[in-house]
């Protein structure tokens, strides 16, 4: 590769941009990072990072009424959104200069600009041209609002971190993970929220019982949820934004936040220079070693439609890089590949949703749990959490585990181990509890649910 700028030139210092080029570097290839936006990509810049910080932010609200019953009584705590704000662009900005050390420690050259592929070895970046032996695209996702009269007027999660005056009255569209988020996050700062979607109840693709579960959880907590109601217009008045529902009823919000979906971020980047094939979604279309059709070009994370999880793409980075520069066979397993929503309660899963595992295992048994939280009993908060295990009953084997409540995703981690190595129920069984946990009753229940 010594007849080329680099060894590998990377567009996207993103999550999975940055370890695949720190890793290729480390085996000694000649690497060049290019960004036009942000070090740390979406989940550092606007998604992971400055979302978990909001969660707790918000979670201190109802911490406050909480302790009331544990004897603490401080008067009626007062939120000032600009200093959750401006604190946490500091952290962000921490964590981008973090990126760029780690980055210009592995001797990969960053190149500040938006590159766009000239061919299948060459690409330019603000007038600058640079040869490479592989290309890798790693340029994410990006939010999509679709067109109605006054979409104009709404905003996304890029946008919404940063908002001048906090929105007292918050209306949040759509049903995946950013939307039940925001919806918590913005009603634990004290905003009145309405949650909209389009189908009859969110988090499609999670497992049913973990999501009839959660919306009833939700909607305690006083968010105002409605399914199978979308936005018809939004337009500007003198009270905020009037926005009109498909149903005909009408809202006022000082801010209209859509989470409808992410398109992969491909504009100006010169695909049509090149043999690179995208699927009919518009992602780029890779194997299993993230190549595309076109043999020197190359792509992974959130661009090429998979599993939208920055440890994902950062498995895919390092993966594509032992195999292609370090000379090993390896590939990301994605399997078992555990992930949390930070709602509130939060919700950890992983593995097969009992629709799921009932295909592809026919006979499963099923152990649920509801309880009221322990602290809750103090605290006097309306809250139940949800348990839920699905087994294979021909092996014995855990092959699903799912959980509404506080600590979700810290607890679900350990369980993903579990599961990953093939653990039974019985293994389950004999594992002796932490007293008194939530975790705890993942180990202890011992009956399958009577409704099986």
């Amino acid at each position: 590769m010594a007849d080329f700028d680099y060894d590998l030139f990377v567009i996207g210092a993103g999550s999975g941009g940055v370890r695949a080029a720190r890793m290729a570097a480390g085996f000694g290839a000649r690497v060049a990072v290019a960004e036009d936006l942000y070090l740390g990509g979406t989940c550092v810049n606007v998604g992971c990072v400055p979302k978990k910080l909001y969660v707790y932010a918000a979670e201190f609200g109802k911490g406050f009424r909480d302790a009331q019953g544990f004897g603490w009584d401080s008067g009626e705590p007062v939120f000032d959104w600009a200093t959750l704000r401006d604190n946490k662009q500091v952290e962000i900005s921490r964590l981008n200069a973090i990126y760029r050390n780690i980055l210009g420690g592995a001797n990969a050259q960053i190149i500040d600009g938006r590159a766009r592929i000239l061919g299948p070895s060459r690409v330019a970046v603000d007038g600058r041209e640079f040869s490479a032996g592989k290309i890798l695209v790693a340029t994410g996702g990006w939010p999509y609002i679709p067109e109605f009269p006054g979409s104009e007027y709404a905003i996304t999660s890029n946008e919404v971190f940063d908002l001048e005056d906090f929105p007292q009255r918050l209306v949040v569209v759509g049903g995946g993970y950013i939307a039940v988020e925001f919806a918590g996050i913005f009603n634990g700062l004290g905003a009145d929220v309405t949650q909209l979607y389009r189908g009859p109840l969110f988090l499609r693709g999670f497992d049913q019982d973990l999501r009839q579960h959660a919306a009833q959880e939700i909607a305690k907590s006083g968010v105002d949820l409605r399914f199978q109601t979308q936005v018809a217009s939004l337009r500007p008045g003198i009270n905020g934004l009037h926005v009109t529902l498909d149903n005909g009823d009408t809202l006022h919000a000082d801010a209209v936040l859509y989470a409808t979906g992410r398109k992969p971020n491909l504009a100006g980047l010169g695909l049509e220079n090149v043999n690179v094939r995208c699927d009919d979604k518009g992602y780029i279309a890779v194997d299993a070693h993230f190549q595309t059709s076109e043999p020197t070009i190359y792509a992974l994370g959130d661009v090429t439609g998979g599993m939208e999880l920055t440890p994902v793409a950062l498995a895919e980075g390092m993966a594509f890089a032992r195999r292609e520069f370090g000379g090993l066979d390896a590939r990301p397993e994605y399997d078992f590949v555990p992930t949390a929503v930070f709602c509130q309660p939060n919700i950890g899963t992983v593995g097969f949703t009992e629709e799921a595992a009932r295909a592809e295992f026919g006979d499963v048994e099923i152990y649920k749990s509801t309880f009221k939280p322990m602290k809750h009993t103090l605290s006097g908060r309306d809250e139940r959490s949800l348990m839920k295990l699905i087994v294979d009953r021909a092996t014995d084997r855990v092959v699903g585990v799912h959980m509404v409540g506080p600590d979700a995703g810290e607890i679900m981690q350990g369980i993903a181990i579990a599961l990953k190595a093939g653990a039974t129920k019985a293994i389950f069984d004999s594992t002796i509890g932490i007293h008194p946990t939530a975790a705890e009753e993942f180990v202890t229940m011992r009956e399958p649910w009577s409704g099986n």
